[in-house]
């Protein structure tokens, strides 16, 4: 008795000290959840995203499918009786077996692994997909972020400038229509804030939504949007085309498809069946050796059908295989100019554009207030600088968006150095 109190004392004393490491990790796991950076948002989805589990699946039923392609027919027992009088009748009772003529058990075996070999290479490309998702949607996120930053910066400037210009106004120094316009461009500028804090929460949602989760537990992502990656010249992406996931399972089609077409030549080869047995002979009282085969003759169906159909399924996968090159082709082809014009773009805004539009606007901020400008060329100077602001982050958009439908055509991730512009 004292033994079992022992031991239901430590059973619990461990329940305990589990659960309080499970509360400890778990609050952990919380703490850490408030930050995300790009590698945990790939650890993630790499880990409990659904279309990468329905992939690892398919992969599965066809490792069932390798197995039952090496099985051989199976023996059967067949009987009859002839005459039902007893004293003349006649039992038959024998053993057939079946065997397989042509290669066929070979050509199901080489095409179930073929098509395991397709599921293999398809998992693969579904895992390269979901890392090129998650790119592109950890970059949207901070692209949002940096959104409702300068909207929240608008939003000051735009409040500073109403109330200067109410008091401008009730000092008699300007016009109330100032007072007005200030009043609508912060108006604006807030309807701005909250367009852009909706699209960040989109963009928060459709991240988490990679790794199955609805509402997202992180509260922002880290990271520096402003670093675009040095990719290679596009003659050396060019060479990638052939490993590229959608070309090798297009190669892993043909392969399939001519294993398929074996097969169905291997089936216009009859198989035989032997039989042994004996037949009870009531009449003479013997029992006596049965010895059988059976051959189908091949006139009528020789399965040609089905090798024309196989065959011509097999020139179809070779005709989709030059299409897809093609595509991959010209969509890489695209993605890199549509990177290169971003990255000038990204240049150009940042150490031409920019500069004098920040230039403007705080000269014209500084004149207002100093009374020397009205507010119209304070309110022209703030839209020029918000829209330019609006375009460097748009170009930084277009570049993260560009290298991850690079590494999604390409199959793998980029190695490149990074440089800031």
């Amino acid at each position: 008795m004292r033994f079992c109190y022992l031991f239901l004392s430590f059973i619990l004393l461990s329940t305990s000290l589990q659960a309080a490491n499970n509360a400890d990790l778990q609050e952990s796991v919380q703490q850490d959840s408030k930050e995300l950076t790009l590698s945990d948002s790939l650890d993630l989805a790499l880990k409990a995203n659904p279309d990468i589990a329905v992939a690892m699946r398919e992969r599965e039923a066809l490792s069932g499918t390798k197995v039952q392609a090496s099985t051989r027919p199976n023996p059967y027992v067949s009987t009859s009786i002839q005459d039902t009088r007893s004293a003349t009748r006649q039992i038959y009772l024998q053993l057939n077996q079946e065997f397989e003529l042509g290669n066929k058990r070979k050509a199901r075996i080489d095409a179930a692994d073929a098509f395991y070999s397709k599921a293999d290479a398809e998992l693969d490309s579904k895992q390269t997909e979901i890392h090129a998702n998650v790119v592109l949607a950890y970059f949207e996120v901070l692209v949002a972020q940096e959104r409702v930053k300068l909207a929240q910066s608008s939003v000051e400037v735009a409040e500073s400038a109403f109330d200067v210009a109410s008091k401008r106004v009730k000092a008699g120094k300007s016009s109330p229509v100032e007072q007005t316009k200030s009043a609508i461009a912060e108006s604006s500028v807030k309807i701005e804030l909250i367009q852009a804090t909706t699209q960040l929460n989109n963009s928060r949602k459709r991240l988490s939504a990679l790794w199955g989760e609805s509402a997202p537990r992180f509260e922002r992502a880290t990271g520096e949007v402003t670093i675009i990656p040095e990719v290679s010249h596009l003659e050396e992406l060019q060479a990638l085309i052939d490993d590229s996931p959608a070309v090798k399972i297009a190669k892993l089609e043909i392969i399939a498809r001519d294993a398929l077409t074996k097969i169905e030549r291997s089936r216009a080869v009859p198989n035989i069946t032997i039989s042994a047995g004996v037949v009870n002979n009531q009449e003479v009282g013997l029992n006596q050796a049965l010895f059988g085969l059976s051959i189908p003759i091949p006139v009528f169906d020789r399965n040609q059908g089905n090798v024309q159909e196989a065959v011509s399924r097999k020139f179809k996968a070779e005709d989709e295989l030059v299409a897809i090159k093609n595509k991959i082709q010209t969509n890489l082809i695209t993605q890199y100019e549509r990177l290169s014009a971003a990255r000038q773009s990204t240049l150009s805004l940042k150490n031409d554009i920019l500069p004098n539009a920040q230039s403007a606007f705080d000269a014209a901020n500084r004149g207002f207030r100093l009374g020397k400008f009205n507010f119209l060329d304070v309110l022209d100077a703030q839209r020029t600088l918000y829209q330019t602001k609006s375009q460097y982050i748009n170009a930084l958009l277009e570049a993260h968006q560009s290298i991850a439908e690079i590494e999604r055509t390409l199959g793998a991730v980029i190695e490149h150095s990074v440089t800031k512009p």
